[in-house]
């Protein structure tokens, strides 16, 4: 018995892989999703040994969904787009299911998973690994009750606040659930710099910098003035020419 999550943002896509399902009584349903960042939730929490996914959704593209995951089942995707399948097999999926596609169409992609033997499944738990140790372009952040995507490079600095961290762009502060240095591994250092215990800036976002004592004063493109503590003031002048 394997179990299986759908993610697709359209009701008829999800509605039709349910049907065809039926006939599969050891691939048990036990989720569904119509959006990235929900179905990073199901998976994470579910961890189904199948998944069934949409590539082009709000938000998070399936592609998004994956560098979020905790442990990665095996993908079948599930598109009306052609032009992903050459990435999709670049992320070791069993298929790709190119909408509209018959139930036979649907037969031999589940054959396929069929045909796999834990030695064969092993890679893709590998090739995974090194997709997470990619910095992601998109987050998931808290705003109010729901939680919505920012693109890493609308952040323009991160502040510790106690055991959580604030997200803050050009306008907007968001909360996440993780701690300021939790933050800095999972960003890309080519692009995120911590110069406070308390504070990590995107150096793109930095319009001036200033004389502050014997370290530094950041002011950001929205006028936002960060101060550098001298233990990091060795990392600001790094990056002067």
């Amino acid at each position: 018995m394997k179990k299986v999550i759908i993610v697709d943002d359209e009701k008829s896509g999800r509605t039709l892989i349910k049907q065809y399902l039926e006939d599969y009584p050891k691939l048990v349903l036990v989720g569904e999703a119509n959006n990235g960042v929900d179905a990073i939730k199901i998976i994470n929490e579910f961890k189904p040994d199948l998944v069934f996914m949409d590539i082009q959704m709000p938000g998070l593209t399936g592609f998004d969904v994956l560098e979020h995951l905790e442990e990665l089942p095996i993908i079948i995707f599930s598109t009306a787009y052609d032009k992903y399948a050459l990435q999709a097999f670049n992320v070791h999926a069993v298929d790709y299911l190119l909408k509209p596609y018959t139930k036979e169409r649907f037969r031999t992609a589940v054959g396929k998973l069929q045909d796999l033997s834990p030695k064969e499944i092993a890679p893709l738990a590998n090739e995974h690994i090194l997709l997470k140790n990619k910095y992601p372009e998109r987050i998931i952040v808290e705003k109010g009750n729901k939680y919505v995507t920012l693109s890493v490079e609308d952040v323009y600095f991160i502040e510790a606040y106690g055991d959580y961290s604030k997200i803050h762009n050009k306008s907007e502060t968001f909360l996440s659930n993780n701690g300021i240095s939790v933050l800095e591994n999972k960003l890309s250092p080519q692009r995120f710099l911590r110069i406070h215990r308390s504070t990590i800036v995107n150096i793109s976002a930095v319009n001036e910098i200033a004389r502050y004592g014997k370290s530094y004063m950041l002011i950001l493109e929205n006028k936002q003035q960060l101060k550098v503590s001298r233990s990091h003031a060795d990392k600001i002048k790094a990056l002067m020419l």
